[in-house]
């Protein structure tokens, strides 16, 4: 499973999906050729630069290139693994460049599916959009979700095993095709996002990753961001992808909900300088080869209250990268036990919660 960003298209070897030798009588998916974009492999950039492809008339449009990849609305129900709109869902799961390419992702499980409705129900504007909802042959509409205007398709017991990858198809209700929500931006794609403070509706809050890898910390860092109210999270070089399998289940939605930016730290220091931002960077007590590390006291948390900050996290292996730990203040958790550190997400929910908006804080 791709799990770090990579060139979503490469030159020579993009495809588009199924074309009709593999539909069958039965399966009348329609599939419409728009804009796409090619990669072309740059030293300077994680995701290579951009090079237009045009399969119809240049339209101008910027963004995501995909290649749509619609079910038909009268199609109801799917019982074999071998339908091409199974497989279009399948590389949907399993392929980073799939996904973005078409900027869609599959979120399995009834209660992801209904924390990202609820967000939605609350939110004043349109995010997030469902394509239509998988349930399982025979079975239930899940509560919560029988209400909303989504087409609903009926699937074997197969299709949601294979879908799902859980041998008890019982145990997995529903799985939904969504879109990317509008509250996610590639700087490397939407050139055209230049102004800073557009990213965030807040930010007083956010969080940063610095090569954050493992999908299952990723997600539960989004999490813990989402529950402490911080403004978003920016992604830098290394990250895996917020829309992975396993980063939307430890997430439990979080990635539709939270604004999410992936750059680079050129992107970062124009939010910094923009608003005036404090870099902050989780990081081990000082060994006597950094530079002075502070401590996660409660008199620095206070002196931080209504100064707007950045929190910069690094991965699990390296830890922080060299320019980040030079562009931070360092800061640790003071720990009483003989441990060198804690896992990223751990030492996460801990900055996230002594370091989340003053509103907050003074409700406990």
């Amino acid at each position: 499973m791709l799990c770090a960003y990579k060139s979503w298209l490469q030159a020579g070897s993009f495809s588009y999906p199924p074309q009709l030798e593999l539909l069958n009588q039965k399966s009348n998916l329609s599939i419409t050729k728009t804009k796409t974009q090619i990669r072309r492999k740059s030293p300077d950039s994680r995701f290579d630069d951009v090079e237009d492809y045009d399969n119809d008339d240049d339209d101008g449009g910027g963004g995501y290139g995909s290649v749509k990849f619609a079910l038909p609305s009268h199609v109801k129900s799917i019982t074999s693994t071998s339908n091409p709109f199974v497989k279009h869902c399948l590389k949907l799961k399993n392929s980073s460049s799939y996904r973005h390419s078409h900027a869609s992702a599959l979120v399995v499980g009834t209660t992801p599916i209904r924390e990202v409705y609820w967000y939605q129900e609350s939110s004043k504007e349109q995010v997030v959009g469902m394509d239509c909802l998988l349930v399982l042959d025979k079975a239930e509409i899940p509560e919560g979700l029988d209400k909303h205007s989504v087409q609903v398709v009926r699937v074997s017991s197969m299709v949601m095993r294979k879908l799902s990858g859980v041998q008890s198809a019982e145990s997995i209700e529903a799985i939904a095709l969504m879109r990317f929500p509008t509250t996610f931006v590639n700087l490397d794609v939407d050139l055209n996002n230049s102004d800073c403070q557009s990213w965030f509706p807040s930010t007083h809050r956010i969080l940063v990753l610095d090569g954050i890898q493992d999908p299952g910390n990723l997600g539960t860092l989004l999490r813990s961001a989402m529950a402490f109210r911080w403004g978003g999270v920016f992604l830098l070089s290394g990250c895996c992808d917020p829309f992975n399998e396993k980063a939307l289940r430890a997430s439990r939605g979080a990635s539709f909900q939270l604004p999410i930016v992936s750059g680079h730290w050129y992107h970062l220091q124009t939010l910094k300088d923009t608003l005036n931002m404090k870099m902050l960077a989780g990081h081990p007590d000082s060994d006597g080869k950094s530079k002075t590390v502070s401590s996660l006291s409660q008199d620095f948390v206070q002196s931080l209250g209504h100064v707007p900050l950045c929190l910069v996290l690094g991965s699990e292996g390296r830890g922080l990268s060299e320019k980040s730990q030079q562009e931070c203040e360092l800061v640790s958790i003071p720990m009483a036990g003989e441990f060198e550190s804690l896992n990223v997400s751990v030492a996460g929910g801990i900055f996230l919660y002594m370091l989340q908006p003053m509103s907050l804080r003074t409700r406990d």
